[in-house]
């Protein structure tokens, strides 16, 4: 997702070195866009970019798309029937109690699957286009042998419209979507009043939406959107006045190499973490 807000393994692919050597390129969809404050007709979450998937992604496609690629469909997502196979103890009774988070645009998914691991009883949901990204997502899955993330591979504000109902959601993860710096491009930032009021009607009552950014810009546009939605509160306001508004990197969300990277340049990020009221 732009600059990216960064699914076991078969027993062979732990036996043997997989080549990654790259694909060829093919067209696929990434990125975030769903459009101005006021969508046009046909709303999406992303825009037409090209990637490649190697071939040890595709690998982790064919071995782990069965049981971890959730296929996009017009009816509300089974939770319980979608992650029968990450409960340890306690059977489905237990599963129901188990915290549920959307992310949106992971990227290659880097923070995805660390958060995963981190988190071993809450259930992800994850929504990304890019090919290459849901396959070296799926070789993390494989490597770390996480059973808590499952992917739908399409456009996340199809996915929300019609697999998540209202109050279903525990969180909301939307990390570096693409900041469109040109401002004649700012209309097709993700995170737009309809979208967030959306995402607001699936949290729960004190379920979280948190968004971060290393555009200040975009930063400045996303406090003053979750500002002005009548379903958020800014958890950050009240307990660290001194971040005007925005929140301490919560202590799941890890540094990626790409945020090292602009630190040691100088570069800032900005976290948002908003609450359902």
């Amino acid at each position: 997702m732009g600059a990216a807000c960064e699914t076991a393994r078969a027993a062979s692919l732990q036996s043997r070195p997989v080549n990654d050597t790259p694909l060829p390129p093919t067209p696929r969809r990434t990125g975030h866009a769903p459009g101005d404050v006021a969508y046009p007709k046909a709303i999406k979450s992303f825009v037409r970019r090209a990637g490649r998937t190697t071939t040890g992604q595709a690998k982790a496609l064919a071995d782990l798309g069965p049981r971890v690629l959730l296929p996009y469909l017009a009816g509300a997502i089974d939770f319980e029937a979608v992650f029968v196979d990450a409960t340890r103890a306690g059977g489905l009774n237990d599963l129901k109690n188990r915290p549920r988070v959307l992310e949106i645009g992971f990227g290659m998914g880097e923070a995805t699957a660390h958060i995963a691991a981190l988190l071993p009883d809450t259930r992800f949901v994850c929504c990304e286009v890019h090919e290459p990204g849901v396959g070296a997502l799926l070789k993390r899955i494989g490597e770390q042998d996480l059973h808590n993330i499952r992917i739908i591979a399409h456009d996340a504000v199809e996915v929300i419209d019609h697999m998540l109902p209202l109050a279903s959601l525990d969180g909301v993860h939307i990390f570096f979507p693409d900041p469109w710096h040109k401002k004649k491009h700012n209309k097709r930032r993700l995170i737009q009043a309809p979208l967030v009021t959306k995402l607001a009607a699936r949290l729960k009552p004190g379920g979280y939406l948190h968004c971060a950014t290393d555009w200040q810009p975009y930063a400045e546009q996303i406090l003053e959107v979750l500002g002005a939605e009548p379903q958020l509160a800014n958890r950050a306001a009240a307990s660290h006045p001194e971040l005007a508004g925005y929140a301490p990197k919560p202590h799941y969300r890890p540094l990626t190499k790409f945020e090292n990277r602009g630190i040691r340049l100088g570069h800032g990020v900005w976290d948002l973490v908003f609450e359902r009221v």
